[in-house]
């Protein structure tokens, strides 16, 4: 059986999605052995630009249900991090403030409400605040940040026996033979990996200030303007463009952010820019986690996918980890039978 050689796992991606799949497959399944590939680590991933504030946008593709229990998976799992004595290392800590719309939107009270702490429609006292705006909701949410939350889950997969390896895959079948089974995490390199044509990018861009009376965030409910405290500096954004490939900043994005978020919060007029980064949201209407099969030359090629993030890697990334890791598991008792009828 298997047991004499561990199941060898090879996941293509080393940013937020890529390495809390295979944390997770290395936490929940010793019997695997975990390689993670990837071109880039961070502070040079898609992560490493986001604020990595958990409030879910919404995937029309996806179901609600499935959403909800991804979402507060990861919530409970950060919430637990953020409790403990590791919270510093890994940069995980709790964080209130407002979402606030210019008219009430649709539903008062979103999906994500009960699994977020403290969750309430904000009275006219509060809303005097935001004079511009007549609806708001405030709660207290967890905050990541990836400087020191990536680094910290790549420690912990070392730990956990798992290994690390620098280079691009440029044909998912160079894998074949020496893995078992591949995990995609590749985000938006799933275009030319594996031919889907439905993911692309958003660009997000974010100014970093130095402004530590800040302590809430601030957050339009249209999403594109957000104020978000961090550990060393203050997160301000942003922007959304659609197919756009480009990660340098732009001078007039930046200053559209920078006069966006000075109408929310006033007293950023005297904050100092830090530096402007911008990455590319790997984007698709739908999550895409499920397991598929590639077929070639009569040779078979076991593949799980977990991509399509989007702008909620950091509010989803551990629930779909977990379904990722599931998928894995299901697939174990056949690998083992494999294996068997190979050594006869």
């Amino acid at each position: 059986m298997m047991s004499m050689e561990r199941i060898r796992v090879a996941v293509i991606g080393g940013g937020l999605v890529g390495l809390s799949t295979a944390l997770c497959i290395t936490e929940s399944l010793p019997q695997c052995s975990v390689t993670v590939i990837s071109e880039s680590w961070s502070p040079y991933t898609t992560g490493d630009v986001a604020a990595g504030c958990l409030i879910p946008h919404t995937y029309p593709d996806t179901s609600l249900q499935q959403q909800k229990e991804w979402f507060k998976e990861t919530f409970d799992y950060l919430f637990k991090i953020a409790n403990s004595s590791e919270a510093g290392e890994a940069g995980i800590y709790l964080l209130s403030g407002w979402q606030i719309f210019k008219s009430a939107p649709k539903e008062t009270y979103p999906f994500w409400w009960q699994t977020v702490l403290g969750f309430h429609v904000m009275n006219e006292v509060e809303l005097a605040k935001f004079p511009s705006y007549t609806f708001g909701q405030a709660f207290t949410t967890i905050k990541c940040q990836a400087s020191r939350y990536l680094p910290w889950m790549e420690k912990r997969f070392k730990g956990n026996g798992g290994y690390l390896e620098t280079r691009k895959v440029n044909n998912v079948w160079d894998l074949y033979g020496t893995y078992n089974v591949v995990v995609n995490c590749s985000g938006l390199g799933s275009r030319d990996l594996f031919h889907d044509q439905s993911i692309y990018p958003v660009k997000g861009q974010v100014v970093e200030v130095n402004a530590p009376w800040i302590k809430h965030f601030i957050r339009d409910g249209d999403g594109n303007t957000y104020i978000y405290p961090g550990i060393s500096h203050v997160t301000l954004g942003g922007t959304r463009q659609k197919d756009d490939w480009s990660c340098l900043p732009n001078a007039q994005a930046s200053k559209g952010i920078l006069d966006r978020c000075c109408q929310l919060e006033p007293s950023l007029h005297d904050a100092s820019v830090i530096q402007e980064k911008a990455g590319l949201r790997p984007t698709r209407s739908s999550l895409r986690v499920e397991k598929d099969i590639l077929i070639k030359d009569e040779k078979q090629l076991l593949v799980i996918h977990n991509y399509g993030h989007g702008g909620g890697g950091f509010s989803f990334h551990w629930g779909t980890a977990k379904t990722a890791t599931k998928i894995l598991q299901e697939l174990i008792p056949s690998l083992q039978n494999a294996y068997a009828k190979s050594k006869l």
